[in-house]
């Protein structure tokens, strides 16, 4: 093969390599075959839809995001919506669109979430406020159970890949989440720990939490 055969065969592979699938914008604002757009469900800014407990995308970790996607894909984490959408997806389609949304700035906290206790506020009677805030920052070692913050953060912002950030997560998601782990439908995580974390947790307080938490301004968080 001559020089010139050779280059356009390499220029045809990499156009090839590059259009079997899609940019990770591309899906979240038009979709993909069988996927819709992301944004239809998670907002136009990843900002996720509080009224109807679906999570906000912008600004998680990309690593993290892949990790959802491909257990939704093997029905390790169970969501009728989100099943068959990861499923239609490639490894390398879930890539781009989990790059897309990590990119994203994300967004403040939900327009009229609860005022939160401050640490202080939380040796004082407690309140729904206060028991989120005191198992967020304290946890409650009686029980074996880590304050939140142990693993996410200060503030619930994330840390690394197997933490994602908490804050600018709406109170219903959270709740869901917290309930999901309680009942099996997600995988328990690094160590197996949210799902012990999780069956500790009462009804009142898997709320008080998620209100917690939901109440937290979220710019920078990952």
């Amino acid at each position: 093969m001559n020089a010139g055969r050779w280059i356009l065969g390499l220029g045809l592979g990499l156009m090839l390599s590059v259009s079997c699938h899609a940019d990770g914008a591309a899906i979240a604002k038009t979709g993909l075959g069988a996927a819709p757009a992301c944004q239809t469900c998670h907002g136009a800014a990843g900002e996720g839809v509080a009224q109807a407990g679906f999570p906000r995308l912008a600004g998680l970790g990309a690593t993290y995001l892949q990790r959802q996607l491909a257990a939704f894909a093997d029905g390790t984490r169970v969501n009728d919506v989100m099943m068959p959408i990861a499923k239609a997806l490639s490894l390398a389609d879930g890539a781009e669109v989990s790059a897309y949304y990590a990119a994203l700035p994300a967004p403040a906290a939900p327009a009229g979430a609860p005022p939160t206790a401050s640490p202080q506020a939380t040796a004082a009677a407690p309140t729904p406020a206060s028991v989120g805030a005191t198992l967020a920052i304290r946890g409650r070692w009686a029980d074996k159970l880590p304050a939140c913050e142990q693993c996410h953060g200060p503030g619930g912002r994330g840390v690394g890949p197997d933490f994602p950030a908490l804050v600018g997560q709406s109170a219903t998601y959270l709740a869901n989440q917290l309930t999901a782990w309680k009942t099996g439908a997600r995988p328990p995580g690094p160590m197996g720990l949210m799902a012990d974390v999780a069956r500790k947790l009462s009804e009142a307080e898997v709320r008080a939490v998620a209100d917690h938490y939901a109440s937290l301004p979220s710019r920078a968080a990952r």
